[in-house]
């Protein structure tokens, strides 16, 4: 999958860039919207993230134009903006979503694939399990066995994000940045904290652990061991 993001603020560009790529997804960048106009022009691309306030040509315009041009890549719109008059304009100029700043990578993520399951037809899994442990996305219930887990919302996150990627492993930059977003000091332990406390409600209370660090990388869920 290629996703082309167009976005000034190098901070939250190299942010997203970085998520997206830890993801999975190969990702093109443009700092302006002339820029990032040839680019969606050119190049076949299966989403599109475009800020609204940009250099040389404004987001709302680039989307307009494609739109015009018969370019139907998926957009999400980024904006500072909160207001209902610009969610509309925005979605009326042709963007597909919205979503205002500050945001988490998570939502951002999740915001993207959605576009592109609508775009291809794919169907979107609404539980998740590995060995005797289930997740459900639409009640946001966990379950392990016959024990119910109650879980916060960080929790939660964590742990859909974790399943989502079972038997691979994961940095703690890549669960700082889908959990969290751009604005946590990568230096924080808060992860091993989030890590903690999740493993004492999923796996402290049954023989079979399926939380596991993997020494100087990251943790992984793995149901086979």
């Amino acid at each position: 999958m290629r996703v082309l993001v167009i976005e000034d603020d190098a901070t939250i560009a190299a942010f997203v860039e970085k998520g997206l790529r830890e993801a999975g997804f190969a990702v093109d960048v443009a700092s302006d919207g002339r820029t990032g106009l040839e680019h969606a022009l050119e190049s076949a691309y299966d989403a599109a993230i475009v800020d609204v306030m940009l250099p040389q040509m404004d987001g709302l315009a680039v989307i307009d134009t494609l739109r015009a041009r018969g370019v139907r890549t998926p957009v999400l719109i980024l904006s500072a903006k909160r207001s209902v008059d610009d969610r509309v304009r925005g979605l009326q100029a042709g963007g597909d979503d919205y979503l205002t700043k500050p945001f988490a990578f998570a939502e951002l993520l999740a915001r993207v694939q959605a576009l592109i399951r609508r775009a291809t037809g794919a169907a979107e899994p609404t539980r998740l399990s590995a060995a005797d442990l289930t997740l459900d996305l639409l009640t946001r219930k966990v379950q392990r066995g016959s024990h119910a887990i109650d879980l916060r919302p960080r929790e939660f996150a964590l742990l859909e994000y974790l399943m989502r990627n079972a038997g691979k492993v994961v940095s703690k930059t890549m669960i700082l940045s889908h959990v969290w977003g751009y604005n946590f000091d990568p230096s924080t332990n808060i992860v091993d904290v989030l890590v903690s406390r999740l493993r004492d409600k999923v796996d402290k209370p049954f023989a079979h652990k399926l939380i596991h660090t993997v020494r100087g990388v990251g943790y992984s869920l793995r149901a086979g061991e």
